[in-house]
């Protein structure tokens, strides 16, 4: 089946599988996978389905990044607290921000992805080319 045929995925499912935002069917990354590491944050110059220009700027979204970074340290706060417990006490606070800091630095190549898609999906509206199809 080829691309420009499927069916277009909905606006959360062409972020979760970083489509094109534009025309949700082309992929937006070079490589599917965040390996190898050195080429895991290549965008498309243009999609292959609609020809949308990919890079509208050369640093395309560290600031949703840190965001993103900040929303990891909350969520690994919400299931760590109530199953090892943060006291004054005692070290757990350490330990915390620890586990916290492997967290992201391990999810850092995922959230950097993520971070680019969402900065493409707020600046690229939807079938912005729609004028030029048939």
């Amino acid at each position: 089946m080829c691309a420009h045929d499927s069916k277009p995925a909905s606006f959360v499912g062409g972020i979760l599988k970083m489509k094109c935002p534009n025309c949700r069917r082309g992929n937006a990354f070079v490589n599917k996978s965040v390996f190898p590491l050195g080429k895991s944050q290549r965008l498309v110059e243009h999609c292959e389905v609609c020809g949308q220009k990919m890079m509208h700027e050369t640093n395309n979204g560290p600031g949703i990044n840190y965001a993103l970074t900040v929303v990891v340290f909350f969520l690994n706060l919400a299931w760590y607290a109530p199953i090892f417990g943060l006291r004054p006490q005692d070290n757990s606070y350490y330990y915390f921000m620890t586990v916290s800091t492997a967290i992201v630095v391990l999810m850092q190549p995922w959230t950097m992805r993520y971070s680019r898609i969402l900065y493409l999906y707020m600046y690229v509206p939807y079938q912005s080319n729609r004028h030029l199809q048939p």
